[in-house]
């Protein structure tokens, strides 16, 4: 997932948001809330609230025909009434903008005016849809009340008292459900829309962490092979360098191995950097094959023909049944140790000790004595030990390093190897 797609997210409802409520795309635009501009109304609502413009309407004209049914009703009382539903029916266009201030307002004019019914119920639902409970509580709890009390002024012509207000009652309490349940809804649907959001969020953290991780994999590998190589270039260029005179054999010798090495650098840098390129792994197809503990004599043998005094003590029980990623992580602390002696002990006799079965684990175990002579400062990174380190615990095994009694450094790694 790329990081231009969070951006790109809104855009999937720029075909239907015709559908959807102005108030819920509001919440679902991300960028809605830091212009601080007000929603526009869709499609959607210029339907709903003409229907409910049109229901009140209706039901107004249809209480204002029942006006002179009324017994003992003033004639100005009578027209104070038809103004005041005429009003409120207008005032239903304003109430998604101020839902509370026009349902406060409707409490003395739905008392004074039975016109004015129908857009109170309006205002009544609008509320419960875009305001939590508190609002409706205590709005519709006096609205309530004042139902037993403004029939008890008004008689119904044609229905009982206790049937009218009964009616009355459940039909309010039955709005103030049905609006609460709209909602609700809104609600669920913003959750998931933060679920979502959040889970994309997760998923992107997850995918830059596995790319670091990965990078930092390739790093340690970069250092462990390019290491050895350019080790053994510069120990046989030095000797050309300060052994000018050396037989044509020799120099011949050493500027083979240089040329090898070289190309074996250059051939590993080239995998690398294709890694990096194509984002495939290590094992993938065309790939060289990684090293694992078969290799370890070939590595020895190198070293000695680059010169350095190695002794190679290898008493593993069935090594054909090392596993490969065992193997492949003793191969590169042997390595990484065997470049450190030539660096900072050259000359001096390296002993490498691997030994093992299955269930007990595979110990490798490289040392060398103090060199004899002062050794000048060779530059690196220095990071050698430590990637080995988080090498050997990511596979489950662990690594210590440091000096020896005698003056002499030693590297041991213990790796689990389980049996069958």
């Amino acid at each position: 997932m790329s990081k231009d797609e969070p951006a790109r997210a809104p855009q999937e409802f720029a075909g239907r948001r015709w559908l959807f409520p102005s108030a819920l795309m509001h919440e679902l635009d991300p960028d809605a809330g830091a212009a601080g501009r007000r929603p526009r109304r869709t499609a959607r609502d210029w339907v709903v609230d003409f229907s409910c413009f049109l229901l009140a309407v209706v039901l107004g004209l249809a209480a204002a025909e029942a006006l002179p049914q009324e017994s003992g009703l003033p004639h100005s009382l009578a027209v104070l009434d038809q103004v005041l539903g005429a009003l409120a029916c207008g005032a239903l266009w304003l109430r998604r903008r101020w839902p509370v201030g026009l349902a406060i307002a409707m409490i003395p004019v739905g008392f004074l005016s039975n016109t004015a019914g129908g857009a109170g119920m309006v205002v009544i639902f609008t509320l419960a849809v875009h305001r939590p409970f508190r609002h409706i509580a205590w709005i519709g709890g006096i609205e309530l009340a004042l139902l037993p009390l403004f029939y008890w002024l008004r008689p119904d012509p044609e229905l009982p008292y206790v049937a009218v207000v009964a009616f009355t009652l459940l039909l309010t309490v039955s709005l103030i459900g049905w609006g609460k349940f709209v909602r609700s809804k809104r609600q669920l649907m913003l959750s998931l829309r933060d679920r979502a959001r959040r889970a994309e969020t997760e998923a992107r953290l997850r995918a830059e962490q596995a790319q670091r991780l990965a990078r930092e994999a390739i790093a340690r590998e970069m250092h462990d092979v390019l290491a050895h190589r350019l080790t053994l270039l510069s120990v046989h260029a030095g000797a050309l360098e300060f052994r000018p005179d050396a037989p044509r054999d020799e120099i011949a010798r050493a500027a083979g191995v240089i040329r090898e090495s070289a190309h074996e650098a250059l051939q590993d840098l080239r995998e690398i950097i294709g890694v990096l390129r194509a984002g495939e792994s290590d094992d993938a197809a065309g790939s060289r094959p990684q090293p694992t503990l078969a290799a370890l004599d070939a590595l020895v043998a190198e070293c000695r023909e680059a010169g350095m005094k190695v002794t190679l003590d290898q008493r593993v029980t069935e090594p054909a049944a090392v596993p490969a990623s065992v193997g492949r992580t003793a191969y590169r602390i042997a390595q990484e140790a065997l470049t450190n002696a030539r660096k900072h002990a050259p000359g001096t006799d390296v002993t490498v000790q691997v030994t093992g079965a299955p269930g007990a684990g595979l110990t490798i175990t490289v040392r060398n004595p103090a060199p004899e002579s002062d050794v000048p400062p060779v530059p690196g990174s220095g990071q050698g030990l430590i990637g080995l380190t988080e090498r050997a615990t990511l596979a489950g095994g662990s690594l210590e390093h440091g000096a020896t009694a005698d003056g002499g450094f030693e590297v041991r790694g213990w790796l689990p190897w389980g049996g069958d």
